[in-house]
């Protein structure tokens, strides 16, 4: 089950998580999220064992979708060893995701 992080615990979650994270920024009013939610979801039940998501929602962590410049929902950061990677945005599909999970 993807964890919901904030300001205060996104360092420990991703940052200082060490090995190959994915960022979910989603807002709860944004339809293409909802869509991308069990992709996301059974990505995480076939990779857990390579991967670890979290999810950051926009509306309540403002700061980190600053930080990151999200300009847009959902918006998928891929982190390897506390480094940002790559990112997509949009309703992307899951073999996008996968191909980004490989480049970690």
């Amino acid at each position: 089950m993807a964890v919901r992080v904030s300001t205060d615990t996104f360092e420990k979650e991703v940052i200082n998580a060490g090995g190959a994270v994915i960022a979910d920024f989603y807002s709860d009013s944004c339809v293409p999220c909802k869509r991308l939610s069990p992709v996301l979801a059974e990505i995480e039940e076939e990779q857990g064992d390579k991967v670890k998501l979290v999810k950051v929602n926009i509306n309540f962590d403002t700061e980190l979708a600053e930080k990151y410049g999200v300009m847009s929902v959902p918006t998928l950061i891929f982190f390897g060893d506390g480094e940002e990677r790559s990112r997509i945005s949009g309703a992307v599909k899951k073999s996008e995701i996968l191909s980004e999970i490989e480049k970690i």
